[in-house]
């Protein structure tokens, strides 16, 4: 007896690049309505090293991205690079996929990756925006600037209790350094892709200022329906 067993796997056509975000801008479609998208070149991603569940224990390609002076890379860095066969890359990124043994070692990745329609995560390091208050940080509507309130309008308030417990706890939303965060915003459409100068066009906002290193991969939340046929 044969029966049909439906799985959701996560990983078994999971593809990613790192790029460089360039900036944002504005593509229309075929109804004329405006798009606003998020231009990043993925040129020079290039596979540095392959992990396999045999040596490694997990599945995973290790991209690396970015032109570097060799003489700024450690020796153990450029040992590995060499062994690889490709020149240093400023950054690295490891991608979990099931299909990493249909990489190779030295393989170009390119805006060929994605096409238009695929729905991607992008990854990034947030704008740092230094030292911020409890309003610009948390939103905080702050006091009073009624008669008689002193000059406390844009103060936190209140941030311990009583004797008991006696302290603050932690994790309380004070004043601090805002921004320059790993941040992953998800579900994100790939409007369009340029081959020949190796960009995407994604809709919407990603994340990080413009130059900055982007992790784009596919969404974590659109699982891919396999079939898998089991005897019984």
């Amino acid at each position: 007896m044969t029966r049909t067993v439906v799985t959701q796997s996560y990983g078994s056509s999971i593809k990613g690049v790192l790029g460089k975000k360039l900036g944002m801008t504005q593509v229309f479609d075929s109804n004329n309505k405006m798009i606003p998208v998020t231009v990043v070149s993925v040129e020079s991603c290039v596979v540095t090293s392959i992990r396999t569940p045999e040596k490694d224990g997990y599945s995973a390609v290790q991209l690396g991205f970015g032109a570097i002076d060799p003489k700024k890379v450690s020796k153990p860095l450029a040992g590995h690079y060499a062994k690889s066969g490709v020149t240093p890359r400023r950054s690295v990124a490891e991608l979990r996929t099931l299909s990493a043994a249909d990489y190779t070692v030295g393989q170009e990745i390119g805006a060929s990756t994605f096409a238009p329609g695929d729905m991607v995560d992008a990854t990034g390091t947030s704008t740092g925006k230094g030292t911020a208050g409890v309003m610009k940080r948390h939103g905080f509507g702050g006091l009073g600037s009624s008669h008689g309130v002193d000059r406390k309008h844009r103060m936190p308030g209140s941030i311990g209790a009583c004797s008991t417990p006696g302290r603050v706890f932690k994790g309380m939303r004070m004043m601090g350094r805002m921004g320059n965060e790993k941040v992953t915003t998800q579900n994100l459409l790939v409007q369009g892709v340029d081959l020949e100068r190796n960009l995407l066009l994604i809709k919407g906002s990603v994340p990080g200022t413009d130059g900055g290193l982007v992790f784009i991969r596919s969404a974590a939340k659109k699982a891919i329906v396999e079939t898998v046929k089991a005897g019984m």
